[in-house]
């Protein structure tokens, strides 16, 4: 195995490295990706192909319920994934949906925590919105990588984490999003042209099936971009690669 990289990464430093462990985690990525978020996604095509969510009430309301437990038990098990690849280890995706599993309840609380206090933020100014975005951006993998008890305590953790990092951690994030628009822009554009011209108001078959299968294939990218700042900010703040060395000449 690679050894970690445990030092602290310019922004264009924490792209490069993400990609590399990106590339490197592909397959075990794209497992959890399509159990929980290809297959509920194209579910719910079939569902507004036959008619809607009105025409298939218990179909939709089922995909949506199972869409929900198994992407929150995946973001954890993408961020175990990363986790174990950026320290020189591997994860097969079957135990990194193990590891993840105990901890769906504490990060279905965490999101809704987060996702109410950006709404609040955004309501009164945009501003206030963003930073408590940044924030929160590393409450997940707080959440996960270090075993909290509970989501509010991981809110906390990466609110520390991030004090002075945050705008390099928000630009970050929005540098890794805008490179995944690319290609999302590229193949929905050559769908629509293969598919023809769609009836006034509805989104072609091709062009919505496209999206699912290239949202589920790089949108795993951005969770391993959040993990890598999360090193990062530990490397800067608490001088993780120490720690880490300690423990290896410890071991020797």
């Amino acid at each position: 195995m690679a050894s970690p990289i445990l030092r602290p990464l310019s922004l264009g430093e924490v792209l490069d490295v993400s990609f590399s462990l990106f590339r490197n985690t592909f397959a075990p990525l794209i497992v959890i990706a399509v159990v929980t978020s290809g297959v509920p996604q194209i579910l719910n095509l079939y569902v507004e192909a036959s008619g809607g969510p009105l025409e298939n009430p218990l179909f939709w309301l089922g995909n949506s319920a199972v869409s929900l437990v198994l992407g929150t038990i995946g973001v954890g098990a993408t961020t175990f994934v990363i986790s174990e690849r950026y320290l020189g280890r591997s994860l097969p995706a079957g135990a990194a949906f193990g590891r993840a599993t105990p901890y769906f309840g504490r990060i279905l609380v965490l999101s809704i925590l987060a996702g109410l206090a950006i709404m609040v933020g955004t309501i009164f100014l945009i501003v206030p919105g963003l930073i408590i975005a940044s924030g929160m951006l590393l409450a997940v993998p707080a959440l996960v990588l270090e075993g909290l008890p509970t989501g509010t305590r991981a809110l906390g953790r990466s609110w520390e984490l991030t004090r002075g990092l945050r705008a390099k951690g928000f630009l970050t994030v929005c540098v890794a999003i805008f490179l995944l628009i690319i290609p999302t822009m590229a193949v929905g554009f050559l769908a629509a042209m293969l598919s023809g011209a769609p009836s006034e108001g509805e989104t072609p078959l091709s062009l919505a099936a496209a999206a699912v299968v290239l949202s589920t294939i790089i949108s795993p990218y951005v969770y391993v971009v959040i993990t890598v700042l999360y090193y990062d900010a530990r490397v800067r703040k608490e001088a993780f690669d120490l720690e880490m060395l300690a423990a290896e000449m410890q071991q020797d």
